[in-house]
């Protein structure tokens, strides 16, 4: 399906699946962000038939770049089968679902080409989107367009929203990203039950440093009492594993620490004047 966003003097394009009977539809936050911040936008889900049908923003989230948005009173929807991104391979098919360009009920096939992949995504003049997701990457078309439509396996299982695409020049170089369903689907679920979303955080901004002592996420500053400075972290430590996952930049931090758990205690490994030091810390909330 598509969605279609509408004012007196834009138009805004792209995709989402329905992962519930009843009604609800999950898309990127970039999608909706003009009807978000525009009062007087029409909001409208078009089905396969050509339907079109109001659909309303339940809730969005800037930090993951999910949404969920429903419809209502629209019987006999189709209800995506959902799968589990965590067993994808490398090299697996999959098939993406969309409307790129405008281009309606359209597919591309490609492969998983990686997983874990972070993948900044800033606001720009048509979306407050502020996330670094942790992509599935894919070399199958994702054009504007495509964004929160389904990744599917060859068991016509979800198992991706499709959310970017590197698009030099216009067109798809067959480097598109997908956040994975499993991470997702919890996002959505809390939309829905509370139109938000508390993420983990741990107190700290940070940079990516690389030379030749070190590669990892420089800690840049540390929160007054927050989970890092709780756990013994200063400025200028570089932190290089965290949750059991490597880091060699500053977005690879923040998507461990965004798929980590609020108040589950995590083992991380920091680099601090030439010495090594493992540790645990427990994520807040934001």
């Amino acid at each position: 399906m598509s969605i279609d966003i509408r004012t007196a003097s834009a138009y805004a394009n792209g995709s989402g699946f329905v992962i519930d009977a009843k009604g609800y539809i999950l898309t990127n936050n970039h999608v909706v962000s003009m009807a978000a911040n525009d009062r007087s936008a029409k909001l409208e889900v078009v089905f396969s038939d050509r339907t079109r049908v109001p659909a309303r923003i339940v809730g969005r989230d800037i930090r993951t770049d999910l949404a969920v948005v429903k419809v209502d009173n629209v019987e006999n929807l189709t209800v995506s089968k959902l799968g589990n991104s965590d067993k994808l391979q490398i090299g697996e098919d999959v098939v993406a679902f969309g409307s790129p360009l405008g281009l309606d009920r359209t597919v591309t096939s490609g492969i998983v080409s990686a997983m874990n992949r972070p993948v900044p995504l800033k606001p720009d003049a048509e979306s407050d989107t502020d996330a670094v997701i942790d992509a599935i990457q894919t070399d199958a078309a994702i054009n504007p367009g495509n964004s929160g439509g389904p990744l599917v396996n060859g068991k016509a299982e979800v198992v991706g929203v499709n959310t970017a695409g590197l698009v030099p020049g216009g067109g798809s170089i067959g480097l598109g990203f997908a956040i994975p369903i499993n991470q997702a689907l919890p996002i959505a679920k809390s939309l829905i039950a509370d139109g938000k979303v508390n993420h983990p955080q741990i107190g700290i901004n940070a940079s990516s440093v690389r030379n030749e002592r070190v590669l990892g996420a420089q800690v840049r500053n540390v929160v007054e009492g927050g989970a890092a400075d709780r756990a013994g972290v200063r400025e200028n430590d570089v932190i290089i594993s965290f949750n059991n996952r490597t880091i060699e930049s500053a977005d690879e931090l923040t998507v461990a620490v965004r798929t980590s758990s609020i108040g589950a205690k995590v083992p991380f490994t920091y680099w601090r004047d030439g010495r090594t030091f493992k540790a645990t810390i427990t994520p807040g909330s934001d």
